[in-house]
């Protein structure tokens, strides 16, 4: 096997939960160096997931855990409103622009840092954090900040990507001295990243388009059997498309590995959390354009900090070393790289913990479901009982495209 043929077999969802589970079963053997296991924690976390998914949920209709749920503010889903008064020429249209948000919203979800708030003009809605983020991306985005057409505003073309700049996204953030986000830089730089990967790529973004995120809507059609494909596909077409935009990441033979990091005892530790949480949100424009979507679970859970910060403040991962909880980290520590794969793992097998709880069946209730029901609300509730700014349990430098 080759070097490159190793690079490449880390690049999917499979991926990542084989290293979760190898760096899971050190853990439990007492040989991961910074983090132990503490099994007795899980049922107790279980129940607190499930008693949040539940209050949140009492019919247990939980939608999947995708960049849309953010859009929806007091139960006025914005994209929906926006979307509805537009002229589609087919659904293919439709579809293409719900990528185009998609990818460009994920993509600008990098942690907000504390101090960052977005006021919205239109509905005086005045968000932070993920939402703040997701409402300040989507208004820019309807705006035709991101469009080359002056008569269709809701796209994002990849000529337009590559022109943005910082003084363009501190505009469309409110970004000043006395409303800063982290990795703003870093932000802008990401977007026009990413229109120069669509411009090399006309095979996965303009095969039926000019050059534009919203071209890898053609690419996963033109994949699906009988309409329909496997939600890993869609991570697969992601981290083969997106693979150039990332920076200082470790690279194979050429091959950029993204969110992919080296740990002493687990080689390279794939992880893809933007990636796959981009897989789950484009799940649904697929299905609304009549592309069926299987094997959800084929995605793993996600590696962040509001699920690792619920398995560190649950007391279920238990860090060797007491001071780092108040150290400063950097994404590429093994401390952090480990931290984040078994939350993965635990993820697994939280997920049918929390089923039992709730008495639904894995096929009813895939991982997508417990993510936003869920693990990532659980995070966020224990985090506030924690921590008066209800931050993440740990400081880690972000520059602004892994968390």
């Amino acid at each position: 096997m080759t070097h490159k043929q190793s690079a490449r077999e880390l690049l999917s969802a499979a991926a990542v939960r084989d290293a979760a589970r190898r760096m899971l079963r050190h853990a439990r053997e007492e040989r991961l160096i910074d983090w132990t296991v503490d099994d007795a924690r899980l049922a107790p976390t279980a129940d607190f997931v499930a008693r949040v998914i539940r209050e949140r949920y009492p019919t247990l209709d939980v939608p999947f855990h995708a960049r849309w749920r953010h859009f929806v503010f007091s139960g006025r889903d914005l994209w929906r409103e926006i979307e509805s008064t537009h002229s589609w020429p087919d659904t293919a249209a439709r579809a293409r622009a719900a990528f185009d948000l998609a990818i460009t919203s994920v993509l600008l979800d990098a942690g907000a840092g504390p101090g960052w708030r977005y006021r919205d003009a239109l509905t005086g809605i005045e968000a932070a954090r993920s939402e703040g983020l997701a409402l300040a991306s989507l208004r820019w985005f309807a705006a035709g900040g991101m469009s080359e057409a002056a008569d269709d505003a809701l796209r994002a073309d990849a000529h337009s990507l590559k022109k943005l700049d910082a003084s363009a996204l501190h505009a469309a953030f409110q970004v000043d001295a006395t409303n800063p986000l982290a990795g703003a830089e870093g932000r802008a730089q990401l977007l026009n990243r990413l229109g120069a990967a669509a411009e090399s790529r006309p095979d996965l973004f303009a095969t039926a388009d000019v050059p534009r995120p919203g071209g890898l809507f053609d690419a996963l059609v033109a994949r699906a059997v009988n309409r329909s494909l496997p939600a890993s596909m869609i991570l697969d077409v992601l981290l083969d498309a997106l693979g150039p935009i990332w920076r200082n990441r470790p690279a194979l033979e050429g091959v950029s590995l993204g969110d992919c990091w080296p740990h002493p005892q687990g080689g390279f530790v794939p992880l893809h959390k933007l990636s796959q949480w981009l897989a789950y949100s484009l799940i649904e424009p697929l299905q609304a354009a009549g592309i069926a979507v299987h094997d959800i679970d084929g995605l793993t859970g996600l590696a962040e900090y509001r699920n690792g910060g619920l398995f560190l403040d649950m007391g279920a991962l238990v860090p060797r070393d007491a001071d780092a909880m108040t150290a400063t980290h950097q994404v590429s520590d093994p401390f952090v790289v480990g931290w984040r794969s078994l939350t993965v793992a635990l993820l697994d097998e939280l997920a049918p913990l929390v089923r039992s709880r709730l008495g639904v069946s894995d096929e009813a209730f895939p991982l997508a479901k417990l993510l936003e029901g869920g693990t990532w609300a659980a995070g966020r509730v224990i985090a506030r009982e924690r921590r008066a700014d209800g931050g993440p349990p740990l400081r880690i430098v972000s520059d602004g495209t892994v968390f």
